[in-house]
Order: structure tokens, then C-alpha cells, then sequence
């Protein structure tokens, strides 16, 4: 259970959306869990009780508010500043490698033992990783039971269930209803309607909520800037892209409502096209990283907003996210070929790879059209072509060498990732920086404080400030940003062209790609 129960009340009597996922709140009196932000009257003091997760409430014999739905809630910040071993066993299990590897296998990927590791994670969330995990499941049942018109067979074995019986205990337990009556619940309001004319199919439509504020133009136009061919594109305010997935592939288009109030949207719009539907959670995992739907931007604010340097960026633009990746692996390719050449220039080289070595997908999606290559198809393309690689000869090397590392495992690239050993395994390949350890950092493994001094447009925005442009002392300067500098640099990132002065290049030794 939380350590300060009283200060968790007071967020409960205010309903302060703010702490939503960070903590749930339980009532004894009623058997209910619910989100801090929950409409209902406060309960009394003392028969309330706090727990980290959702799964430690379920544990502990509550189930799940069906006015709050605190299952649904933005995912806990915490997870994304630590670098802890808890941390990054969060970040798996969100990924859903418990249910694929079991937690032997995620155990192994931290280099602790599972009794280790069941250890730390019940003491510091209250609850084991299978329990974790198996509140995930309830979660993807009940996206898949209210949007789609599979069997309830299918939906128990596709949310990652071992059987029918297991699937519809576990609903029962969490939400207080059978499967059916979930679904016919859905089925009576707006949003879970749907027409009998409609096929069934594994389009799955969902909302992704986050925390306001939210600017989703931040993310979205720097990913659409970059966009991809073939593997992504932005389509008016419509981002989709392709997904390669642990057992298939996967579509996603991702568009946020427009917002009635200052705060932007409270959730992004996101529609899954799968080709097996066990994926689903690890696809909502890597989205919601994607677009940093998981972030505090409140936290953020009130650490930078005093800052005499960059406190009138992020006042004037308090919802602003750092854009992440749905690939690890993806992005450091596109990292590396993007170091000293333009946006356009990364793009198209890195499309030709995607025409050469990417999977074709069978069902495409308009402009969607590929998977991006795997490290195999890379490694393979260069034996059998190398002049399919237009890029110069050392940077070739570097994406070669790159691609090697991730196929034999020496440099891993994923949610559990250490991001201080990420940064020594990519130095240490030819041809790789700092300037892309940095980068990948900040964006495949959410590190809020990846820092990147020479970049180009970090060095054009320090100036307009009327920071240092020498990177030695402009990462002294910084100092003070921890530990959200990636945040302070996505502020520098968005300052007008015409603020920022041309710098000379020859130092740069990376750019925003």
C-alpha cells in the first residue's frame, strides 16, 4: 500500500485527475477500487485504503469502479523517470513479456533471479509480476469484449488467458460481471454501439487517455515531419503506421479530438488493425509510448516553469510531449542515417532500405505498405546488395555493425533496457556517438534527461536564448534542467527557424532525426 494514505485522501476529496494511475484508491465499505478522480462522494478516512497499482487492489479482493474505469487510466509516470530494475520490469511487463516469456524470462532479460525479482517488485508495488499481468489481461478483455464481436473464446485466449474458465473468473472478479454482460453493457451506450450491418473484424477502436495538459501536435507533426514512406504517414491530423509485433504485424492510425477546453484532449483516438490479437497489449504499450501519454506534464511544468531560460517555452506550451518510438531497433537505423544530413535527405534514404529489405505487408493501409526491416533482412541485403545501402561508406558500416549487435543480442533495445548500458553498447559500435546513444535514449526508452549538446537545432534554440553555443558549456548550463532535460530540449526543438540564427555545422556531429 502507499507509504502517505493521508495526503492520497486529500488528492481523492479534491478528485484531482493529476494522480490518476499514479495511485487507486479502494473502499472497504463497498468492495470498490476506483481512480482518485472518480465522480462519486468521497468516502469516509477510514474506510479507504490506498494501493500503487491496480492489480494490488484486485489482490487485496476489490473490484474494479464501472463509472471511473480506473483500469483504463494513463499509465504511472514513475516508471518512465526510473531506471531501476522495478522500473524496467514495469516496462516489460507493460509490454506484455510476462505473458509471452513468463516471468523466468523477463527475471533473465534483468539479470536477476525470478525469487529476486518477485521480491523487489512486491515490495515496492505491493503485488508479484503475474498478478500484474493478469490485471493487464482483465484490461484487454474488456477492450476486446466492448469493441469487437469475437466469441468470448476468442477474446479469453487472445487477452493472453490459459482458458475460457480462467477468462471469465478473472472478469467476474475485476469488473463484477460475466463477459456477456460487459459486452451488453457496451453495447447500450454511445460508444460501445454498434451497427448489426457491421462486419466482425479485428479493427479494434479505443481511446488512449493521458494527462492534461496534452499538446498532441507536438507529437504528431514531429512525427509526421519524419514520417517514413511505407512505413508511416500523416494524413491531416491522422497518424498511422505500421507495427511489427511479437506474434504478427499490426496497423495503427492514432488522431486526437479536438479539445474544448485550454488542457487539450484527455485521450487519443486509436483505431488496431492486428493480425493476431494477442498483440493487442503490447500494440497499446508501444502507442502510448509513442506519443508519451504516459508523462507527467504537471511535474514537468513546476520544475521548469521558474527556469529563467526556458520557463516562458514551456508556460507558453505546457502540454508539450517528447515523441518516442514504436521500435527500438527502427529508430537507431533511422538515427544513424540520419546524422549530419537533413530530415528530407534521412527520410529518403532510409524509404530505399524500407522498399529493399522491408516485409510487404498482405492487407496494406492506404500510404502503409511495409514493415521496417529486421535486423536479418538488413545484414542480409548488404551481403546480396550492397549498393542498395545509398549512404557513405562509413555510415553504412555503423548501420551494418548496428544491425549485428541487435540480431546477436549485444546491444538490446527495449522497454527493459538499461539506458546507461544502451548508451555504452552503442558508443562502443563504429560510427555511433553520443549525439545517437542520446537520442535513441530519449526515445526508444523514455529517458526524460537525454541530452543532446551538439545538436544542431538544441544549438540554434540555446542561442536565440542567449545560452552558450559551445557544447561543453552548454551541457553545464543545463545542469539545472535535470531531470527532464529531453523535455526542455523538445521546447528548444519547437522554437521558430527565424529565433534560432544558422550556426556553423562543423562541430555538429548529429541532427534531429
Amino acid at each position: 500500500m502507499i507509504e502517505d494514505p493521508d495526503r492520497c485522501y486529500q488528492a481523492a476529496q479534491s478528485r484531482d485527475a493529476r494522480f490518476d494511475g499514479q495511485f487507486f484508491c479502494a473502499v472497504t465499505s463497498t468492495g470498490i477500487y476506483c481512480r482518485p478522480s472518480c465522480p462519486a462522494r468521497t468516502p469516509k478516512r477510514e474506510n479507504m485504503r490506498f494501493y500503487a497499482t491496480a492489480a494490488a487492489a484486485q489482490q487485496a479482493g476489490f473490484r474494479s469502479c464501472l463509472r471511473c474505469r480506473p483500469d483504463a487510466t494513463p499509465g504511472s509516470p514513475e516508471w518512465n523517470v526510473r531506471a531501476d530494475v522495478v522500473a524496467r520490469a514495469m516496462r516489460l511487463i507493460r509490454d506484455g513479456v510476462v505473458d509471452r516469456e513468463g516471468v523466468e524470462g523477463m527475471a533473465g532479460r534483468l539479470g536477476y533471479s525470478t525469487r529476486q525479482l518477485n521480491r523487489l517488485i512486491t515490495a515496492e508495488v505491493g503485488t508479484g509480476p503475474l498478478a500484474l499481468a493478469r490485471a493487464q489481461r482483465s484490461q484487454t478483455a474488456r477492450v476486446l469484449l466492448e469493441t469487437t464481436d469475437l466469441p468470448v473464446a476468442h477474446v479469453a485466449f487472445a487477452a493472453g488467458f490459459a482458458s475460457v474458465r480462467q477468462c471469465n473468473d478473472t472478469v467476474r472478479q475485476t469488473f463484477a460481471d460475466t463477459p456477456s454482460g460487459l459486452r451488453a453493457r457496451a453495447a447500450r451506450t454511445v460508444l460501445g454501439r454498434r451497427s448489426k450491418r457491421e462486419p466482425a473484424t479485428q479493427a479494434i477502436r479505443l481511446r488512449l487517455p493521458c494527462r492534461q495538459p496534452f499538446n498532441p501536435a507536438s507529437v504528431l507533426d514531429f512525427l509526421g515531419l519524419r514520417a517514413l514512406p511505407g512505413v508511416e504517414v500523416l494524413d491531416g491530423a491522422s497518424y498511422a503506421r505500421s507495427l511489427r509485433l511479437p506474434h504478427g504485424h499490426g496497423i495503427v492510425t492514432l488522431q486526437a479530438p479536438e479539445a474544448e477546453g485550454s488542457d487539450g484532449p484527455a485521450y487519443v483516438e486509436g483505431e488496431l488493425i492486428l493480425s493476431d490479437l494477442r498483440d493487442l497489449q503490447t500494440a497499446v504499450a508501444r502507442c502510448r509510448q509513442l506519443l508519451d501519454l504516459d508523462a507527467d506534464p504537471v511535474a514537468i511544468w513546476e520544475a521548469l516553469r521558474g527556469d529563467p531560460l526556458v520557463g516562458a517555452l514551456v508556460r507558453r506550451d505546457p502540454g508539450r510531449r517528447v515523441p518516442g518510438a514504436a521500435d527500438g531497433f527502427e529508430l537507431a537505423v533511422r538515427a544513424v542515417i540520419g546524422q549530419q544530413v537533413s530530415v528530407p535527405g534521412a527520410r529518403t534514404v532510409a524509404g530505399r532500405l524500407v522498399l529493399a529489405a522491408g516485409e510487404p505487408l498482405p492487407a496494406p493501409l492506404g500510404a502503409v505498405t511495409h514493415l521496417f526491416p529486421t535486423p536479418a533482412a538488413l545484414v542480409e541485403l548488404a551481403e546480396d546488395d550492397p549498393g542498395a545501402f545509398s549512404m557513405p561508406a562509413g555510415r553504412r558500416r555503423a548501420v551494418m555493425a548496428l544491425a549485428r549487435a541487435v540480431g546477436a543480442g549485444d546491444v538490446v533495445i527495449d522497454p527493459g533496457a538499461d539506458p546507461a548500458e544502451l548508451r555504452r553498447s552503442l558508443v562502443a559500435l563504429p560510427g555511433i556517438g553520443p549525439w545517437t546513444a542520446e537520442y535513441v535514449a530519449m526515445r526508444a526508452l523514455r529517458d526524460p534527461d537525454a541530452f543532446m549538446p551538439t545538436d544542431l537545432g538544441i544549438r540554434r534554440g540555446a542561442v536565440a536564448l542567449g545560452l552558450p553555443d559551445d557544447p561543453v558549456h552548454l551541457q553545464a548550463t543545463t545542469e539545472h534542467w535535470r531531470p527532464w532535460r529531453s523535455y526542455a530540449m523538445a521546447h528548444l526543438w519547437a522554437l521558430p527557424a527565424a529565433a534560432a540564427p544558422r550556426l556553423p555545422t562543423r562541430r555538429t556531429k548529429g541532427r534531429a532525426a
